[in-house]
């Protein structure tokens, strides 16, 4: 085995990393690469042993204070020899000293902890199929993006950081989105994109807990009745709850952690979060 080279990932070599991540039973999104790369395209990194791709992670900076750690992986034949461990180092070298967070399994949260992460929250994947429910009255459900800076504007004042260049990807064609208005302004919006099984909604963020179902019940039409996934928080207007009295599973668990202290944002809106791989 020729000495480890590390480098920035170029569009084109995502997907491979995406596939891995299928591999592992994650169930990525079938168009996710585009939209990840225009996060921070330096922010996908590989370790190449004899010319192929042994091991990788995303390192996403979203600006100078906030960062996010995901698709952390090695391949399998090549486990046991350091690589995994590598990458890992060269991720949080490039997010330096900004508050990081990741969504760990709960396998490896004393790992994380000892690399000074704490929990700052729990989250469950749940999977069903959306029942109907009818907006709030003065609220309506429309289609895509309204225009302007509105919905940018909306997800900063939620999400831990602003990440234009991202949201514009992700709620493009061939993701589904869907907003709620009242008065003219924006109380909620959900995206969901087509993965190897089902869809998977996210983010779904929503003023109130009436709102957020309405925006599922507008995104499970829109997906033709499908199964759909959420990533939700035990922070969110007790969306699980709701979930779980309207007949979808519990899935597997992984909890939201951050080193460097705990961002801002408004985690009591996030009914589902965006990406279990990029926050």
């Amino acid at each position: 085995m020729t000495e480890p080279t590390l480098r920035t990932l170029a569009l084109d070599e995502l997907p491979l990393l995406i596939d891995w991540a299928a591999g592992e039973g994650w169930n990525p999104g079938l168009d996710d690469a585009p939209a990840f790369h225009a996060a921070d395209p330096g922010g996908f990194l590989g370790l190449f042993v004899d010319g192929e791709m042994a091991a990788g992670i995303s390192a996403v900076a979203y600006g100078p204070g906030f960062g996010f750690i995901g698709l952390y992986i090695c391949r399998p034949d090549l486990r046991g020899k350091g690589l995994g461990r590598q990458v890992w180092d060269a991720g949080m070298a490039r997010l330096g000293e900004r508050c990081i967070g990741l969504d760990g399994v709960p396998a490896q949260e004393d790992n994380y902890r000892r690399m000074g992460f704490a929990v700052a929250y729990r989250t469950l994947r749940f999977s069903g199929h959306a029942p109907q429910a009818t907006p709030p009255a003065g609220t309506r459900i429309v289609s895509g993006d309204p225009g302007g800076a509105g919905l940018a504007a909306y997800d900063a004042a939620i999400f831990p950081a602003p990440r234009e260049a991202f949201l514009s990807a992700w709620i493009s064609s061939p993701r589904i989105t869907r907003m709620a208005l009242r008065d003219g302004r924006i109380v909620g919006y959900g995206t969901a994109r087509k993965c190897l099984q089902g869809w998977k909604v996210g983010p779904l963020f929503a003023d109130t807990l009436a709102e957020g179902t309405a925006l599922l019940a507008a995104l499970g039409e829109a997906t033709g009745g499908e199964e759909l996934h959420l990533d939700v928080p035990d922070t969110g207007h007790g969306f699980g709850t709701w979930l779980e009295q309207a007949g979808f599973a519990q899935g597997f668990a992984t909890a939201r952690m951050y080193r460097n202290g705990v961002p801002g944002g408004d985690p009591a809106r996030v009914l589902a979060t965006t990406t279990l791989e990029l926050g």
